[in-house]
């Protein structure tokens, strides 16, 4: 499973954490890895399985 990066801009920003999404735009690749990225994901309190898009590829 992948997760699109603007999924996670998108989350961060409807959350009004510009700044966040800022750098999550700026330092992860287009698609992220839930399994090597999970701290990252539960410091921004971001469940994985809301994330991700059912045809990632």
């Amino acid at each position: 499973m992948r997760i699109a990066r603007n999924r996670i801009v998108d989350a961060l920003r409807g959350r009004d954490q510009h700044a966040r999404a800022d750098w999550v735009e700026r330092e992860l690749p287009e698609w992220v890895d839930p399994a090597k990225h999970t701290g990252l994901l539960s410091t921004l309190r971001l469940d994985p399985a809301d994330l991700a898009e059912a045809s990632s590829p």
